[in-house]
């Protein structure tokens, strides 16, 4: 891996030699380090596998007994791409099996700003999107620049070493650590000869290869073809205006004569239409979620988001709350599609807890607008958990960027616990400075059940509690409303059972007290 001496002005890149930060790029991929090999120096890391991207984590088990069967991941795995086949056909029997090729990759990004961590912490995020989309990151290139060159993303001469890295390493793709423009993705493709992407799109890949429900699929589609809109291009003749005569050696002749209408204009078109038929069946979706919503609503049972960073462990825990049996994956981007559950707090209080899509820094605008009826289930709530990876190098940042995605959705003044999940991986120090940043926290770990209790009396303590309170005798032959006392969101403060009936003092919602109204007495 190589980078471009220092030119900026940030004194911590002026200090560093170029072989300093090569050691740093290292760091990021971990390449050629055996997995489970430890050294002194990488004594504090030694959570964490070496030889893999090191934004996933590692741990010893991936489940826990709460996570049940997991036959979903089972029949992803099954299909999961495998490394070590060849290009080429050797046999025709390799044929069913040449779509299973890892992607071999290149990565490419830009240091414009912010520190070296920064630069190093979004560099081991690409690799892991990259992973995780199903590719094998081979080497990677960064450049020290002030904003990207408007032509090519990376300048002239690093957009020439990026084609020999290419060349040399037999790479099939370049995944560059920013949104490009469309000239930009041209311009750097006419170069290094092979197909390049950026990381928007690449999130949207695993988006497409992780969407299960309809809705889902529907959403990511539509996300998908808001991206591609703007940068389908034509591929010579083919996408030629019709025109009559021998235009352009063409020979196109009788049939052709006319203005016409150029292929790309039938392309975006095409697009277009599908956009909207999309946008339609979303909105068709829409009501049947608003309606469940609207019966939680009605019943005034609380709802708590699970909201947080990908791979904070959001599943893992609605897992070890609920038994709800949701897969769990240790990779960016394992579950998008919402899963809700019923649960109930150690004093009988019911509410519900709504599994949410995971976020990443950047998230593309064309999948906050595609999944916002998704990201509903967070506006709507009552109580959100900010679940964070305790373990993971940069907590503060992936804390800011799922803020900043709730501002998009109208949730920032929904109340919020932070989570300070994966507590056993995690760095004490890191903790326990989290724990002075932010004052309503829990520590826990969904892995090995540390800190669920503590976590479960604060959701107690923070979900709306029925306000009403109201001193009852309820006759006998009214044991309709005894029972329904005690199935539905009430507290029970005291029951006693007197000659005239069952005197109870219940703390109830609105609703209910308006039907046990006529049952209440003077204090």
């Amino acid at each position: 891996m190589t980078s471009q001496p220092n030119t900026g002005s940030d004194p911590a890149a002026q200090d560093m030699s170029p072989a300093e930060i090569q050691a740093v790029i290292d760091r990021i991929l971990a390449k050629d380090v055996p997995a489970g090999s430890r050294t002194s120096e990488g004594a504090g890391d030694a959570k964490a596998v070496l030889g893999k991207a090191q934004a996933i984590s590692h741990l010893d088990a991936e489940h826990s007994e709460y996570d049940g069967d997991q036959q979903d991941l089972e029949e992803r795995r099954a299909l999961r791409r495998t490394a070590g086949l060849s290009t080429e056909l050797e046999d025709v029997t390799e044929v069913e099996y040449r779509q299973l090729r890892l992607e071999r990759v290149v990565l490419a990004g830009l240091w414009s700003e912010g520190t070296l961590a920064d630069a190093e912490n979004s560099l081991r995020e690409l690799a892991a999107l990259a992973e995780t989309a199903g590719s094998e990151v081979l080497d990677g290139l960064v450049q020290r620049r002030a904003k990207p060159d408007p032509g090519t993303f990376l300048g002239s001469g690093k957009a020439q070493e990026l084609k020999d890295i290419v060349m040399s390493t037999g790479a099939d793709t370049v995944v560059v650590d920013a949104e490009l423009a469309p000239s930009q993705r041209r311009g750097l493709e006419d170069i290094v000869k092979v197909k390049v992407i950026d990381r928007t799109g690449l999130i949207l890949d695993i988006f497409a290869q992780h969407a299960k429900s309809r809705e889902g699929k529907a959403q990511v589609e539509l996300a998908q073809l808001e991206y591609l809109l703007p940068r389908l291009r034509g591929w010579g003749e083919s996408m030629s205006r019709q025109a009559g005569g021998q235009v352009g050696g063409a020979a196109a002749g009788m049939g052709s004569r006319g203005p016409g209408e150029t292929k790309i204009e039938l392309d975006r078109r095409r697009i277009r239409t599908r956009m909207a038929k999309l946008r339609r069946e979303i909105a068709a979706m829409k009501p049947a979620r608003e309606t469940k919503r609207a019966n939680r609503r009605r019943n005034e049972v609380p709802s708590v988001a699970i909201a947080g960073y990908t791979n904070a462990g959001k599943s893992s825990l609605l897992n070890r709350l609920t038994d709800a049996g949701v897969l769990v994956e240790n990779a960016l981007f394992a579950t998008l599609d919402p899963t809700i559950r019923k649960a109930e707090t150690s004093d009988g209080l019911g509410y519900t807890l709504a599994d949410t899509v995971g976020f990443v820094r950047s998230l593309p605008t064309q999948l906050v607008e595609a999944f916002r009826s998704t990201l509903e289930e967070v506006a709507d709530s009552d109580l959100i958990l900010h679940v964070v990876d305790a373990s993971h190098p940069d907590p503060e940042g992936q804390i800011a960027a799922v803020r900043k995605v709730f501002g998009e959705v109208d949730a920032r003044k929904i109340p919020e616990i932070i989570v300070l999940n994966k507590a056993d991986a995690a760095d004490p120090f890191v903790v326990e400075r989290l724990k002075q940043r932010e004052p309503r926290h829990v520590v826990v770990s969904a892995r090995t059940g540390e800190g669920i209790a503590e976590l479960l009396k604060t959701i107690s303590d923070s979900i709306p509690r029925p306000g009403v309170q109201l001193e009852l005798l309820i006759p006998y032959n009214r044991g309709d409303l005894i029972s329904k006392l005690h199935d539905s969101d009430a507290e029970i403060i005291s029951m006693d059972h007197v000659e005239a009936g069952t005197r109870a003092v219940v703390k109830v919602r609105e609703g209910l007290a308006a039907e046990l109204e006529s049952f209440a007495v003077n204090a």
